[in-house]
């Protein structure tokens, strides 16, 4: 599903499963992992109660850089990150930016639509691979 320029697609793993998924699959593609963030966790810290979600923030300067060359301002939403969440129910999604919501939301060029490609295509296969049995 595609929602205000996020890409959600149902995991069939846990939330911490799924970001392990993740993980290892970025490694396999020679992606960098800056951080791994346990918003669950860090709100149990804080004294409040949260279903399972994680945050991982990754990429690479290839991927990134030229989106920056052409308009600064996309480096606030770079490196890319996948958020994994457990709704009311118990599923387990794993949500992202859409490639394309980038472009659009910092008036990006033809100079970054290589790059643009390649993260849309590598985000989905990555994903993919993460979220299915």
């Amino acid at each position: 599903m595609t929602d205000h320029g996020m890409i959600t697609v149902a995991s069939a793993w846990s939330v911490g499963v799924t970001i392990d998924r993740l993980e290892t699959a970025l490694a396999g593609a020679g992606l960098l992992v800056f951080a791994r963030i346990d918003h669950a966790g860090n709100a149990a810290r804080a004294g409040t109660e949260l279903r399972p979600t994680e945050l991982l923030i990754f990429g690479h300067p290839k991927g990134g850089t030229p989106l920056m060359l052409d308009r600064q301002t996309s480096g606030i939403d770079l490196p890319v990150k996948a958020l994994a969440w457990q709704d009311e129910a118990g599923q387990v999604w794993l949500t992202y930016n859409d490639a394309r919501w980038l472009a659009d939301r910092h008036g990006l060029g033809a100079g970054s639509e290589q790059a643009l490609e390649a993260i849309e295509s590598g985000l989905a296969h990555l994903v993919e691979r993460a979220a299915a049995p």
